[in-house]
């Protein structure tokens, strides 16, 4: 074997992974940039669109996550959020409430109940896609929400992660996304009014985790 060979089989060998110095460069090489947004300024319109864990079921309507939020940033935050809402229903009457509130920036935080009743993934899917669409559409800018994934086994163990389509649809669609909000409140016994729905101390957790992400996306700055 020549010098050239011998090389190049040593380069080959390399980036299979026998050091896994290659494979794991390769990542970082291509990463892309972090998903921001512009910020939103105090007083500004924000619409959270959701279910009953927008409307806050479970607590008073002051202790909702849209009004706790409201008191964090000085925004106008309209509350959105229909208890029993699936996807459909939430994009069948996203035209209109866009069109009323005219918002700066909108909170989606849908899906849970489609999982509950267990819809079609894909037509779950395709309907965070068109709602994704809806709202850019309108002007607005958006922070999607991802809702915890229902299992068998996070019945038993009473721990929830987020359902991977939300990380699939703000991947493809470059929009900002918050994880594990609710995935962590509800994992937690404390903060739950019953076994879906949060109580007051759990929305307050998690409207001070949506803060920190939209600090770190650059949708609120303050």
């Amino acid at each position: 074997m020549n010098r050239r060979a011998a090389l190049a089989l040593a380069l080959r060998t390399l980036a299979l992974g026998t050091g896994g110095l290659a494979v794991g460069a390769l990542p970082a090489c291509n990463a892309r940039k972090p998903i921001r947004g512009q910020p939103v300024a105090a007083g500004a319109t924000v619409l959270a669109l959701g279910d009953s864990l927008t409307h806050g079921t479970g607590a008073t309507a002051e202790a909702s996550y849209p009004a706790v939020l409201a008191r964090l940033t000085g925004w106008r935050v309209v509350n959105a959020g229909v208890p029993g809402d699936t996807s459909a229903q939430a994009l069948a009457r996203a035209p209109a409430q866009l069109e009323e509130h005219r918002p700066a920036l909108v909170l989606l935080c849908i899906g849970g109940n489609d999982f509950l009743r267990r819809a079609d993934e894909n037509d779950t899917r395709a309907n965070l896609l068109r709602l994704v669409h809806v709202i850019r559409d309108s002007g607005a800018q958006l922070m999607l929400i991802a809702m915890p994934r229902p299992t068998l086994a996070a019945r038993f163990t009473g721990s929830l992660t987020d359902h991977p389509m939300y990380g699939e649809v703000a991947e493809a669609e470059r929009v900002p996304l918050h994880r594990q909000g609710f995935s962590e409140v509800l994992a937690d016994e404390r903060l739950k009014s019953d076994t879906i729905h949060a109580n007051a101390a759990g929305y307050e957790q998690f409207a001070r985790g949506l803060l920190a992400t939209l600090r770190a996306t650059g949708l609120f700055v303050g």
